[in-house]
């Protein structure tokens, strides 16, 4: 009886989501209807006011009170109409975190101006801190009603576009490391910001240098409490490797969208089906991605009922080893076509990108060395390893003598 409510509750739902982009949308021209043109603030206010954007938030927080599920369904049914703008409950960092750690009145003034605009970047790693991230030199000091911010971050995508980033600062240097930090929501687009493309040997630049000369932030856009930052920043981090763990930043793939698994299409496409060496290894993968499934949601109901975290680490190394084995298949059912790329190597083109996706993914979040530390310590409660630098202040570590 259960499942039969719950099929009309998410057909009605279905059909509710429809109705609305029937009025709203025009999936013909992928536009607002009676729009010239698509402008996506505009659009995403819409979304924003119908409660599609955040499904599963509160209603006092632009939500609809909805489960996960519910919410990936109405993803699912915007996507059959070429329609953007919802499913940011799942994959907006920004305002999941502002939503997580932020007071009411920071919620209530930035989280819809977050949600109508681009993907927050994240202004974490330093020259100098990369995998061991509390020792960021990048400094705030308060000036009056505002921080002023001095320091320099590396490896940050989505700089050009973003408007906000999440910005990890020292503002104790008198403290441990852990301590004197604070979660910043950092305007972008100011004077004192210097954007850095990194020029990769692909000819993109999908990574940024930040050079912060003087900016500011408003003291009102602290992220959770002063110099308890980390405590901010540990549940950024998470929400980040849950979505990774989730495989949401993936490619777009038809065959799976279909209901097939693309390397079942593709081993149907290069004649090796019926190979049982290619059978058992295709299995082998898609079993690993339905346990995975399981254990994310094993961790999303640890973070609901205790806070914790440290599953999050399981589910994103988990989808690392998961998307480097898919790709080893996807190569070895290719073969030498494997190294062409684009035209019309479709194939080899995707089995390339997600070769380098899975490397992107290992790195991202946190690397996979630092997630076994975090399973061994916090999941299988193994003794932590020696940590020269505890209770010492960040000013007097021997790798920040220049600190002042």
């Amino acid at each position: 009886m259960t499942t039969i409510t719950q099929e009309s509750t998410n057909q009605a739902l279905q059909k509710a989501v429809n109705n609305w982009l029937d009025v709203h949308w025009d999936t013909a021209n992928r536009r607002p209807v009676n729009a010239t043109e698509y402008d996506e603030r505009s659009w995403l206010k819409q979304v924003l006011d119908a409660g599609y954007c955040v499904p599963s938030w509160p209603k006092k927080w632009f939500g609809l009170g909805l489960t996960m599920q519910q919410s990936v369904l109405i993803d699912r049914t915007f996507q059959a109409r070429k329609a953007p703008g919802t499913g940011r409950d799942r994959y907006h960092l920004g305002a999941i975190t502002l939503s997580k750690m932020g007071n009411t009145e920071l919620k209530r003034e930035m989280l819809p101006q977050l949600l109508t605009g681009p993907i927050c970047c994240l202004l974490y790693s330093e020259p100098n801190a990369g995998s061991d991230l509390a020792g960021v030199r990048t400094r705030a000091d308060l000036d009056g009603d505002s921080f002023v911010i001095n320091g320099q971050k590396v490896w940050t995508s989505d700089a050009v576009s973003a408007d906000y980033g999440m910005l990890l600062a020292r503002t104790d240097w008198d403290v441990p490391k852990h301590q004197g930090l604070t979660f910043f929501l950092f305007p972008m687009k100011q004077p004192g910001v210097e954007i850095r493309p990194i020029n990769q040997i692909t000819g993109e630049s999908k990574f940024n240098e930040i050079f912060i000369t003087d900016a500011r932030v408003p003291r009102r856009f602290v992220i959770g409490d002063l110099n308890e930052g980390w405590r901010s920043f540990q549940t950024a981090i998470a929400y980040e490797r849950l979505i990774m763990g989730q495989g949401i930043t993936e490619r777009k793939r038809g065959a799976a969208n279909e209901g097939v698994h693309p390397l079942i299409a593709l081993a149907e496409r290069t004649g090796h089906l019926d190979d049982p060496i290619f059978r058992q290894r295709i299995a082998q993968a898609i079993a690993y991605r339905e346990v995975n499934k399981l254990n994310n949601e094993r961790a999303k109901d640890e973070m609901q009922s205790s806070g914790g975290m440290s599953l999050m680490s399981l589910s994103k190394l988990a989808m690392s080893r998961i998307q480097h084995g898919e790709a080893a298949i996807a190569t070895d059912l290719l073969g030498a076509e494997a190294m062409l790329d684009g035209g019309s190597a479709l194939d080899s083109a995707n089995a390339n990108f997600d070769a380098a996706k899975a490397y992107m993914n290992s790195i991202g979040g946190g690397t996979d060395q630092i997630q076994r530390n975090i399973i061994a310590e916090k999941v299988l409660q193994l003794p932590r390893e020696l940590d020269a630098s505890k209770g010492v202040s960040f000013r007097d570590m021997k790798s920040n003598s220049s600190a002042s």
